[in-house]
């Protein structure tokens, strides 16, 4: 096994056009941590962070580098490279930017062992590349602006979209709803993320009142870290309830699940725990008979749900296409996976440097 010589951190505010909408707020530009580890044998692997906020991430990108130079002179398995890193921050229960910067640097060596096997990653756990059905993820959230961004999507060939709402009131929810339907066809599948910011009742009030849209999900419609409170919306409604984004590894997966919290699982490898953490935590989605999805990442994701049991949507919303080689392609409404070594995360060394932040 090679050892780690080098992982470098790089800042940048890549293009999003649109930008990206929630309830929350507007995220103009994406902030991103590119991560390249290289090994002693002079292969390099690639992954990067996207982190929302551009307030975060001189830190996130600094945790990175730290993290990395603790690295430097020893082997470059990811496994053993996680349980090292975490092992150091057990006193401080590893969450947050910690967790994010573990799994890029887990990301990128699992591309290093790619390159190194001359396999693309999907291969090299264990699965053939094929499509991977994805959904349109809406960036917009006025009905008019949703319209036409889903018009656009819907000529990639998607059969399901999500839209966020949850910006106003309940009227405001089914008029986007709608909009979003007439510009697909009735017979698309259509999900809607509140983005966490409903109250426990008003979030049973508002998918009660939407339950003739025939939802495909409801997506964190209260506090993500409130599974009580996200199980007793799925006690009250009928609409299925989809988590996961949120979960900060394994652990926090298994209390959600305990709690019969959600219908659905919903993956983010920057927050789960990279591939290690992803695949760890796949099986429990399987176990409890909850549909996987991924959140973000539609990269590695793809090759990810490829392998996962249980495997149903990917979400396609390409943050970091602005500074990648080659942006994800979409077929038919699928994300084509490349049958090249690594993970399929590579730089346009151009763009990066105009987006330097």
């Amino acid at each position: 096994m090679p050892t780690v010589r080098s992982v470098t951190a790089r800042a940048v505010l890549a293009p999003l056009d649109p930008p990206l909408q929630t309830a929350s707020g507007e995220v103009p530009t994406a902030p991103l941590v590119l991560i390249d580890v290289t090994t002693d044998d002079g292969v390099t692997g690639h992954a990067y962070l996207f982190c929302y906020t551009p307030l975060v991430l001189p830190a996130l990108a600094s945790l990175v580098s730290e993290f990395g130079a603790a690295l430097v002179g020893t082997p470059a398995a990811p496994g053993a490279v996680e349980a090292d890193l975490r092992s150091r921050l057990r006193l401080l229960r590893p969450q947050g930017l910690a967790t994010m910067a573990i799994s890029g640097i887990d990301m990128a060596c699992w591309d290093v062992l790619a390159r190194r096997s001359g396999q693309p990653l999907v291969r090299l756990l264990g699965g053939e590349p094929r499509p991977v059905r994805a959904y349109g993820s809406l960036r917009r959230m006025a009905p008019d602006e949703v319209a036409a961004e889903a018009a656009q999507l819907a000529r990639l060939g998607f059969g399901a979209y999500k839209v966020k709402v949850g910006a106003a009131g309940l009227a405001r929810d089914r008029e986007v709803i709608r909009a979003l339907r007439d510009a697909v066809g009735p017979d698309a599948d259509v999900a809607v993320d509140y983005n966490q910011t409903l109250p426990v009742p008003e979030a049973i009030r508002r998918i009660h009142a939407l339950a003739d849209e025939d939802l495909l999900w409801v997506e964190e419609p209260t506090r993500a870290d409130d599974a009580a409170g996200h199980a007793r919306i799925r006690a009250s409604v009928s609409t299925p309830i989809q988590l996961g984004e949120s979960w900060w590894g394994a652990d926090e997966m298994t209390a959600s699940i305990t709690a019969g919290a959600g219908d659905h699982a919903m993956l983010d490898v920057a927050r789960i725990g990279g591939v290690t953490g992803w695949l760890r935590a796949a099986p429990l989605a399987h176990a409890a008979g909850l549909p996987l999805s991924s959140h973000f990442w539609p990269e590695i994701s793809a090759a990810l749900l490829t392998v996962s049991p249980g495997a149903f949507l990917l979400e396609y919303l390409d943050v970091a296409a602005g500074v990648l080689a080659e942006p994800t392609r979409i077929v038919d409404g699928a994300v084509v996976l490349p049958d090249e070594p690594g993970s399929g995360v590579a730089w346009d060394e151009d763009a990066v440097e105009r987006h330097r932040a």
